[in-house]
């Protein structure tokens, strides 16, 4: 495809796993990746996984390979700190070479964070924020069981911190996994909501990451976790655009169409690869304190907010939402197919069940300012967008998303 180029074109970047195994039947990689890095396994899996015949197979593979294994399923949506520590502490005690994440996003950022802290020591709090972890870390291999965080391939963990109202992440190039193992087979039975916001989350890191800030790094110092929009992390977005807006509404809407759901996980995978380096901005930003005032689903807030942030800060953006106007399909030209990108994501969004309105998760209008004001607090996201003074573009964003204004 051709495309008027941008100021990202001048460089790239990207951080990923040593490995990353993508495919049908992969999860038969497990075992032997894992022999690779040592005998003596903390298994991080979701509860309602663990005697899943995939999970009680892909055990005894490891096993059979000569593995000891210590499996934990105390894994907790959102991940509060004292389960991580828990989880920590009886890692320290088993004493593993190496961690396994097996699940949706939570599982996974758990086996990263038990990897940190299993090799650094600490409290999770002296992490905080980016670049705090000091070295490598235990190795992690990360085995997704949902299309959508992409945390089997990113620097970033997330957790609830019952000192602070939002949710705090920890982000670091040390946190990357060293295997993935992304086996669309895995995803299959997943609920029909789990698979519309883990997928319309996908997509919204894909969007965001072509969105992202254009800003030369400064290659001798320590660069940022999320470097902005650049050549190699957009090649992975367009291909994400791509096959997720063509996929999504299918997965969700027919349970059993395996070859939805493949294209699902390989374009959670790609975005996934893509906002690791060029980060996402202000959809994220603004659902951090919607989340914790609605206690919604996290994909369910980033989708419903992300034709608000495009339309909010359309001016700027217009040539990559023309682009992304390409990529859907759209038939308009000029400055309208960037209108026609946003009118094709709405309809993506709407088709999947997102609600239409903040007002509809319980959001009052007196909460606005507050929601403003919190969501510009997160500066590492809030202005990490392609456009001119993105945090005064937010309360804007907010009570266009509120009232749920279309174009």
């Amino acid at each position: 495809m051709t495309h008027t180029r941008s100021h990202s074109d001048g460089f790239g970047l990207l951080r990923l796993p040593t490995r990353i195994h993508f495919g049908n039947g992969a999860a038969s990689a497990i075992a032997p990746l894992a022999r690779e890095l040592g005998r003596r396994v903390f298994v991080c899996c979701d509860p309602f996984l663990a005697e899943t015949p995939q999970f009680e197979r892909t055990c005894e593979e490891l096993r059979d390979s000569g593995a000891v294994l210590q499996v934990w399923t105390e894994v907790e949506p959102e991940l509060p700190v004292d389960s991580v520590q828990r989880a920590a502490d009886a890692a320290s005690v088993w004493g593993p070479e190496l961690i396994i994440g097996f699940g949706g996003g939570s599982a996974l950022d758990l086996a990263k964070l038990v990897a940190l802290l299993r090799s650094h020591g600490g409290r999770l709090s002296d992490y905080y924020g980016e670049n705090a972890v000091p070295g490598p870390i235990t190795p992690v291999i990360a085995v997704p069981t949902t299309a959508g965080t992409g945390s089997e391939v990113t620097p970033v963990a997330v957790v609830s911190d019952p000192g602070r109202d939002l949710k705090v992440g920890i982000s670091s190039p040390h946190l990357i996994p060293r295997f993935a193992v992304v086996d669309p087979t895995l995803t299959h039975g997943a609920p029909a909501a789990v698979t519309a916001h883990a997928g319309v989350d996908a997509f919204v890191h894909a969007i965001e990451s072509y969105t992202a800030a254009v800003r030369a790094p400064e290659w001798t110092d320590q660069l940022p976790v999320f470097v902005g929009q650049n050549r190699l992390a957009g090649l992975l977005a367009e291909e994400a655009i791509t096959v997720i807006a063509a996929n999504l509404v299918r997965a969700v809407t027919d349970p059993d169409d395996d070859a939805a759901r493949t294209e699902m996980a390989y374009g959670s995978l790609l975005a996934g690869m893509a906002f690791g380096s060029a980060g996402t901005h202000l959809s994220h930003a603004i659902q951090y304190p919607i989340g914790a005032l609605t206690k919604t689903p996290h994909g369910l807030g980033t989708g419903l907010l992300l034709p608000h942030v495009l339309r909010g800060c359309r001016p700027d953006i217009d040539p990559a939402l023309r682009r992304i106007g390409t990529l859907l399909g759209v038939s308009e030209t000029g400055s309208d197919r960037a209108l026609g990108a946003i009118r094709r994501i709405e309809q993506i969004v709407a088709d999947i069940g997102i609600p239409a309105s903040l007002a509809e998760l319980g959001v009052r209008a007196e909460d606005l300012p507050d929601i403003s004001a919190r969501a510009a607090g997160i500066s590492r996201l809030a202005g990490n967008v392609a456009a001119a003074r993105p945090i005064e573009r937010i309360p804007g964003i907010v009570t266009a998303a509120w009232r749920g204004d279309h174009i």
